[in-house]
């Protein structure tokens, strides 16, 4: 049976950048501490700037309101388009453009052996999460609502900003119903 595990928006925390050029709402980090493997988070990016030098890191980066340009050290450049996930690594940081309008930046970043990847997607009407052994599925509202669910679990209702985390078990499956945009997180044991 799935485990699943609300985190409202009310229980993530701000914190600010390592830089401290900036702010970010943390959703998830494992184990809970400066020595985490796994953080998922929400920065908000209203001026051109650097990023923060993140050693032995890979990051992905989705921006949620408006696209992004990253500049790295060594000239070259990744377009982030708006809803669409670009990785790199957390050294050499790069730099921060904004062509258009500030935006939000969903970041998954990972250390040590730790896999994931991350989706951004279009929720309208049912998907369906493909379960498999060892996985874990962090789920993202952006905006809209959405209700979580399994035959074996009582419904979850989201709201903009709020998140879950559902454990997969072999043979199950869970539905996501709703509209609105989502960034569904696959963690690999």
């Amino acid at each position: 049976m799935p485990n699943l595990i609300a985190i409202p928006r009310s229980a993530q925390r701000g914190e600010a950048w390592a830089n401290g050029a900036g702010s970010t709402t943390v959703i998830l980090r494992e184990p809970d501490s400066a020595d985490w493997r796994v953080r998922i988070s929400i920065a908000k990016v209203e001026h051109d700037g650097p990023f923060s030098e993140l050693l032995d890191t890979r990051r992905t980066l989705v921006p949620l309101d408006a696209p992004m340009t990253l500049r790295f050290p060594d000239g070259h450049a990744l377009h982030a388009a708006r809803m669409h996930a670009v990785q790199f690594d957390g050294s050499p940081a790069p730099y921060g453009l904004l062509p258009e309008d500030p935006t939000r930046d969903f970041n998954l970043m990972l250390r040590g052996d730790v896999r994931g990847k991350a989706i951004p997607r279009t929720l309208a009407g049912l998907m369906l999460l493909p379960l498999e052994p060892g996985t874990r599925w962090l789920i993202y509202l952006d905006s809209g609502r959405a209700t979580i669910n399994d035959a074996d679990v009582p419904a979850l209702e989201l709201a903009a900003g709020d998140a879950a985390l559902v454990t997969q078990v072999a043979g199950l499956h869970t539905r996501i119903a709703g509209t609105g945009e989502i960034v569904l997180v696959k963690l690999y044991a």
